[in-house]
């Protein structure tokens, strides 16, 4: 069963990836395409209910933690709306595998975790491939999508550590609908978005692209940690990383995102050799 989450996981992911980044394209406000699309992410998620055994939790520090938690995935879901409308879908699947090497760095440096060689080696292949994607021979300027997409990982990192057994304690699909509803609301009031401009956002948008990202969204958090439950982490980490190469495939085949393909392929796989070695 694990492995056909695994697969439900990894196209779930290039078709969340794709329809994002179309979705961005007829935006007019990222912060309330942001929130639209977590507020149906929510919704969606609501569907599995029934697929998985319910719970919910009753310690207040879970709660606790599961706040703390979504501050961070409201930062990196906003911020990396930004950067998505910014780079090619394909390029920012291969951005997005940072949160792996700054995982690695704070289980180092925070708890203790032993040295381990393939980690750093994993570590160095998945930052020099995003080096390799993004260096342009005579240019030395930070492009400013390559620097968000560093801070999202970053806050990505630290939710995920904040959120570590977290989901063992919940329903599946109440937790995914948690942590997309909480982030849209922590977004909304930060930035002021009023529910008109959710309402623009959508008619102005497209319509299309909104609604699947949303399903996409709700459904892939669910399917991926129940694919971790199941599964062993050192076999379905490098599994799941597979939706790099496919959304450099399909991003060349339907977004005609034909620039550097074949940097691309090279820092994709890369990226699927890295995970290996640190899973493995």
């Amino acid at each position: 069963m694990w492995f056909l989450f695994v697969v439900i996981y990894i196209i779930l992911s290039i078709v969340f990836t794709q329809f994002y980044k179309i979705a961005t394209k007829k935006s007019k406000n990222d912060g309330a395409l942001t929130i639209l699309l977590q507020f149906i992410a929510s919704i969606c998620a609501l569907i599995l209910l029934p697929f998985f055994k319910f719970a919910i939790a009753s310690d207040w520090k879970i709660y606790l933690l599961l706040i703390i938690s979504c501050i961070f995935y409201a930062i990196s879901d906003r911020i990396n709306t930004t950067v998505r409308n910014g780079i090619e879908a394909s390029t920012f699947s291969i951005i997005n595998q940072l949160s792996t090497v700054f995982m690695i760095l704070a289980g180092l440096l925070f708890f203790k975790e032993p040295f381990v060689l393939k980690k750093i080696i994993g570590s160095s292949l998945i930052i020099f491939s995003n080096f390799f994607i993004f260096y342009k021979k005579g240019e030395h300027k930070l492009n400013k999508y390559v620097f968000l997409g560093i801070l999202s990982n970053i806050a990505l990192s630290i939710a995920l550590f904040l959120d570590v057994n977290i989901s063992d304690n919940f329903n599946l699909a109440i937790y995914a609908m948690l942590t997309s509803l909480l982030p849209a609301i922590l977004t909304s009031t930060f930035e002021k978005i009023k529910l008109s401009d959710l309402k623009n956002e959508y008619i102005t948008g497209n319509k299309k692209a909104i609604i699947i990202t949303s399903l996409c969204w709700g459904t892939m958090i669910a399917v991926q940690l129940r694919a971790y439950q199941l599964g062993n982490v050192t076999t379905v980490a490098p599994l799941c990383s597979l939706n790099v190469i496919g959304n450099v495939i399909v991003g060349y085949v339907f977004l005609k995102e034909r620039n550097n393909l074949l940097k691309k392929i090279f820092a994709a796989l890369l990226i699927i050799i890295s995970v290996f070695l640190i899973n493995g």
